[in-house]
């Protein structure tokens, strides 16, 4: 306490019967306060008077929040009860549905992920920087909140409850698990129907479309799924738009190999299966429309032809081609000239697989990622690897051999020899589990990097084995098929990153290390694909169920409310993987196709005695040996 003797000591009276003296105190108070007030700077004044004023404003936002909290607390169900349909103050804990409400959270971006180039196989998927199409669809001034599942606009939380337990319900047997594949087809088609009919791809999140050659390729690469798929309705409508519709008479470039397994590759398997002669025709007027590719110094094929003006050309940047693209196109040229009786097709491709063969550079059968267009030569040489740029090479070896009916030799023996190249250059086993993977060889460095692509081979070495080649095949087809399981498996999100590196050193915790760069997931089919030979060949239950596990993850992940399926950004980042805004047209024409395929318990469906399928899941036939 201060003393009497100092000057801002107050003596204080009680006041009596009249209040004289507590009010003469009062004035006195207000006096000294005054004067202090006074003494402040302006700028004191100022800040004193700011802070009052946001505490002011503060309080009143506040207090609405404070009390709904506050009766929140102190409602008792069980003795208040709320009134039918009245919402409940606050969301208790739950488990989060397949389909979730869209809402605003605090404006927080996923971690960057640089994006690749998603051309399906064997083209150059260098990472480029860019702004993602999820982006522009983010509502302003929040982010979609994905809380490990679907984007929803539209619904309320009954619908989402009758999804669930309708989700729930197909866990069963096999014919649950194939009504679950037609349900994906539908609500994709839908989204596709809806918001990017007649054009290349869907994008689902920002309901618009996407365009790459403008020739509607999900709705051709589609075709051979709906029928296969028992889908009349949904093939009808597109059938119709082919009819009317589909013109390849544009001044347009298109990519010579993309163009080729999905579109020519998809009407000559439409056909096929249908007996229309409506595929065929467009099938001849696309055919031939590619011809002018292999009007080159080398007669290996450019990679982009302009189909209404007859002409091609290589990138811009550089004249030449990956292997992959120019050796994975003779499955559908070959099936054309049996068909039409015009050998100028198979010539053509048959061509470039004679160069190939004879060329110099390859490491005990494996070949470098590319090749000139003016030289005939492999370039870049001394890096070998089974993902991007040379993946499909290897699978036409063994498909033409089985398409020709196993009379074309070459093919065999090259392929035979890269099964051994692979086995002594590029297999690898990881720390701790002992995974066997393929990795990559760099001027004699090994590298554990393996794309998903490389997926494809366990199914094409149990294929191989299925048609007479070493039982050993099998064996590893087995060993890889699990280790592409573990590339989904380990995920949070239970799907597979573009790109995994094994740990091979002693000491290590897990297996699988994925880069930032490379944690996306486009959809694609390689896995699934491999797990449709694996059990049409052994008959082994896991393969379904492993299958049926990845197909829940794409619906829990990439399944958008409003229709259609998105790519993700991040495969490690449950919460919120980061949609990329675009479904790819090979998730309904191949990943959704091999899941039908490998839930189904009839091995005549599409048999894989009768028939080969392209690089993009389009089943050909094999050829009668009268051929």
């Amino acid at each position: 306490m201060q003393p009497p003797s100092h000057p801002d000591y107050v003596s204080v009276k009680f006041p009596g019967p009249g209040g004289g003296s507590y009010n003469n105190n009062k004035h006195r108070r207000r006096q000294s306060c005054w004067r202090k007030w006074k003494q402040l700077s302006r700028l004191q004044r100022s800040l004193i008077l700011f802070i009052l004023a946001l505490l002011f404003i503060c309080g009143i936002a506040s207090f609405p929040t404070f009390t709904e909290h506050l009766r929140g607390l102190t409602e008792d169900p069980a003795t208040n009860p709320r009134p039918a349909g009245a919402e409940l103050p606050f969301k208790p804990e739950h488990h989060p549905p397949p389909v979730l409400q869209l809402k605003k959270i605090p404006n927080k971006r996923g971690p960057p992920v640089l994006q690749n180039r998603s051309q399906r196989k064997g083209n150059a998927s260098e990472t480029v920087s860019e702004d993602t199409a999820a982006e522009k669809a983010r509502p302003e001034g929040g982010v979609i909140s994905w809380q490990g599942a679907v984007i929803d606009t539209e619904q309320d939380t009954d619908n989402t409850k009758v999804r669930q337990n309708k989700e729930d319900s197909l866990s069963g047997g096999p014919g649950a698990r194939l009504e679950a594949v037609r349900e994906a087809f539908r609500h994709a088609w839908k989204g596709y129907k809806d918001y990017a009919w007649g054009h290349d791809e869907l994008r689902p999140i920002s309901k618009s479309y996407s365009e790459w050659f403008g020739l509607g390729l999900t709705l051709i690469d589609a075709l051979d799924t709906m029928w296969i798929l028992g889908l009349k309705d949904e093939f009808e409508e597109a059938k119709a738009w082919v009819a009317t519709e589909l013109t390849f008479n544009k001044n347009v470039d298109v990519n010579l190999f993309e163009s080729t397994i999905r579109i020519l590759g998809g009407l000559l398997s439409t056909y096929h299966l249908t007996g229309d002669a409506l595929f065929l025709d467009k099938a001849k007027d696309i055919g031939s429309r590619l011809m002018p590719a292999f009007n080159t110094p080398s007669k290996i094929p450019y990679s982009d032809v302009n189909i209404g003006k007859g002409t091609a050309h290589p990138p811009r940047w550089t004249s030449d081609s990956t292997v992959a693209e120019v050796t994975s196109i003779q499955l559908e040229f070959r099936e054309l000239s049996r068909l039409t009786q015009d050998p100028r097709y198979q010539n053509a491709v048959d061509e470039v697989m004679t160069q190939v063969n004879k060329l110099n550079g390859k490491l005990d059968g494996l070949v470098p990622m590319f090749i000139n267009t003016n030289s005939g030569q492999f370039t870049h040489q001394g890096i070998y690897t089974l993902g991007a740029r040379a993946d499909s090479y290897y699978e036409y070896l063994l498909k033409q051999w089985i398409q020709g009916g196993k009379k074309e030799h070459q093919f065999l023996e090259d392929y035979l020899q890269a099964i051994e190249g692979v086995k002594k250059n590029l297999l690898q086993k990881s720390s701790p589990k002992g995974l066997t993977f393929v990795g990559e060889l760099s001027h004699g460095q090994f590298s554990p990097k393996m794309d998903h692509l490389v997926c494809f081979l366990p199914g094409t070495l149990a294929l191989g084995a299925h048609n007479g080649l070493p039982p050993e095949h099998m064996d590893l087809a087995k060993q890889l098929m699990e280790t592409c399981y573990q590339m989904y498996a380990q995920m949070e999100t239970g799907l597979s990153p573009e790109i995994v590196y094994f740990n091979m050193h002693q000491g290590s915790t897990r297996d699988i290390d994925v880069k930032l760069a490379d944690r996306h997931n486009l959809l694609r089919p390689e896995t699934v694909e491999s797990l449709f030979y694996l059990y049409r060949l052994t008959k082994e239950q896991k393969y379904q169920d492993w299958g049926w596990e990845i197909l829940q993850s794409f619906n829990k992940y990439t399944k958008v409310s409003s229709g259609g399926y998105t790519s993700i950004n991040n495969v490690r980042e449950p919460e919120y993987p980061s949609p990329r805004d675009k479904m790819e047209s090979f998730f309904l024409g191949e990943t959704l196709k091999y899941f039908y395929l490998l839930f189904s318990d009839d091995s005549s469906l599409i048999s894989l005695d009768q028939y080969v399928f392209n690089t993009e899941a389009h089943p050909l036939p094999v050829w009668p040996s009268s051929v």
